[in-house]
């Protein structure tokens, strides 16, 4: 009996703590927003956490710019804005990440899917905004993030070096190269050089 009260004490411990790290709506949507162009900011949709951990849209939006707040189970600090029409791709990895499936295996399915027309892909390009920090650089509390991170990601589904001109790797400071060409995943890398 001990043993048990012990083991649920526990849980609800680990439970409380897991609660006490999600941020407030406001400082989810406010560090959401850190990722986006400033101009579309104001009319950006906003996805973010309940006090379950469970994804939700915390604004409605009034542009094409999606913008996810930091994932409060995962290390590090990591928010993201993209065009709409990369949503559905992105809610599908999402929807296989909680199934269990592995990075690889999100990557065949979602590729099938591409492949048959099940997975609707942007047909002309759309972008992603990555901003990343460290876990010790980021106040869950009041929001502030320091030393961070943006980069730009371009996704054209199918492309290659050859139908874009693009290398395979980077061989110079913010050079744009192509990753996964060929694939439902191909897409434009742009990783600005990092401020000393």
């Amino acid at each position: 009996m001990k043993a048990a009260l012990t083991i649920f004490s526990m849980v609800l411990i680990g439970m409380a703590g897991f609660a006490q790290q999600i941020p407030s709506k406001e400082i989810q949507i406010q560090t959401a927003l850190m990722a986006a162009p400033d101009e579309l900011k104001e009319g950006a949709m906003v996805y973010g956490y309940d006090d379950k951990g469970n994804l939700l849209v915390l604004r409605k939006g009034s542009n094409d710019l999606i913008c996810l707040t930091d994932d409060p189970s995962s290390p590090g600090f990591n928010v993201a804005c993209y065009h709409k029409d990369l949503d559905e791709f992105m809610e599908r990895g999402r929807v296989l990440k909680r199934e269990g499936k592995n990075s690889q295996e999100i990557f065949d399915i979602r590729e099938a899917e591409a492949k048959s027309g099940k997975l609707k892909m942007p047909k002309d390009g759309a972008t992603l905004f990555v901003l990343t920090a460290d876990a010790q650089d980021y106040n869950p509390v009041t929001g502030e993030v320091n030393d961070s991170y943006l980069r730009y990601v371009v996704y054209i589904p199918w492309a290659t070096a050859e139908s874009t001109g693009l290398p395979l790797r980077p061989s110079g400071p913010a050079m744009p190269w192509i990753m996964d060409p060929g694939t439902h995943r191909a897409h434009i890398m742009i990783n600005p050089p990092r401020e000393n």
